[in-house]
């Protein structure tokens, strides 16, 4: 069984029934970027209405035991996630709100810096902000996982020091064996698994080494890779793929309201817009070629469940669980 703890883009039955096949246990699918309280409010909404409408598929997940759950009776746990912290609207209460709603991952910034700290994509990353403070442990006093993938490093080493939870990079790859700005240095991927936190390794074409996109065993290497830095207890699944995502999608992520200038996101001039899957995972239910693949490239069974689900589930043990 796999846990992917990020995904993004239009979710529906098709969706749902394809990552079972794949033998996924859990997902986190993006609530939201740049959407604020009541917005996201209506992405709530949706997926409690996915919800009802496939209850024999699916099942929104507050805890690590309802992943089991689901795993028992044959469904798919989803953990509610947003990938900025706009939901909040600035007020420290709306944390909680949320929580009880059921979200339960976070990201801190962005693309953008903002009022908590610094995003990846800032020329100078001012770290986390006193606001930052206090979210981060509201965050850990209801249960919240706080996510750093597109943070800035020095706010990422701040976040991951001041948190009194473990927390997790949910979609990124090592720098040092991608050089990008989403990337995570080895300092800071070392600086997570010293505080017990997990990343998750992505497959997303504009952060991922052409070996690891052209093959499940390429990618599985970069995976053993990134257990070199971090540790087997450290490294999971964020793969970052996408379900029926158009221009428009694309258009949203990289500019949101911000801005009329250019934006590429993860990408660049010479790769304006939607980059090809990696030639492995053309389809979502092409993960399940991941548990196989990680034995071939020298894991033993133990270590790929860790990889696989294990490390996640952990840490969902540890943090889903309000003070």
């Amino acid at each position: 069984m796999i846990i992917d703890a990020l995904q993004c883009g239009h979710f529906n039955r098709e969706s749902f029934e394809a990552l079972k096949r794949g033998g996924y246990s859990a997902v986190t699918p993006t609530l939201g970027f740049w959407e604020g309280a009541i917005e996201s409010l209506d992405s709530l909404a949706r997926w409690r209405d996915m919800e009802r409408e496939n209850a024999d598929l699916i099942l929104i997940a507050r805890t690590a035991a309802d992943i089991e759950r689901a795993e028992r009776e044959g469904k798919l746990a989803v953990v509610l996630g947003y990938q900025n912290s706009n939901l909040f609207d600035d007020r420290i209460a709306f944390i909680e709100f949320f929580a009880e709603l059921g979200v339960r991952v976070v990201q801190l910034t962005y693309n953008n810096q903002n009022e908590l700290g610094g995003s990846c994509y800032e020329d100078n990353d001012s770290g986390l902000a006193r606001f930052g403070r206090d979210v981060v442990r509201e965050m850990n006093r209801v249960g919240m996982l706080v996510d750093l993938s597109h943070v800035g490093d020095k706010t990422t080493l701040d976040a991951i020091e001041w948190s009194e939870k473990p927390v997790a990079i949910t979609h990124a790859n090592a720098a040092s064996l991608f050089e990008h700005k989403r990337n995570k240095s080895d300092r800071v991927i070392k600086a997570l698994a010293e505080r017990g936190g997990v990343i998750g390794c992505v497959a997303y074409r504009n952060i991922t080494p052409d070996a690891a996109c052209a093959t499940v065993d390429g990618w599985c290497e970069m995976v053993a890779r990134t257990v070199d830095l971090a540790g087997i207890d450290h490294v999971g699944i964020g793969t970052d793929i996408s379900h029926n995502h158009t221009a428009r999608d694309y258009d949203w992520m990289r500019k949101g309201r911000w801005t009329r200038s250019v934006q590429y996101g993860a990408g660049s001039a010479a790769r304006p817009g939607a980059v090809a899957k990696p030639e492995w995972l053309l389809k979502p239910d092409n993960l399940k070629e991941v548990a196989p693949a990680l034995l071939r490239v020298g894991f033993y069974q133990e270590e790929a469940n860790k990889i696989l689900r294990g490390n996640w589930l952990r840490l969902y043990s540890e943090v889903f669980r309000p003070e």
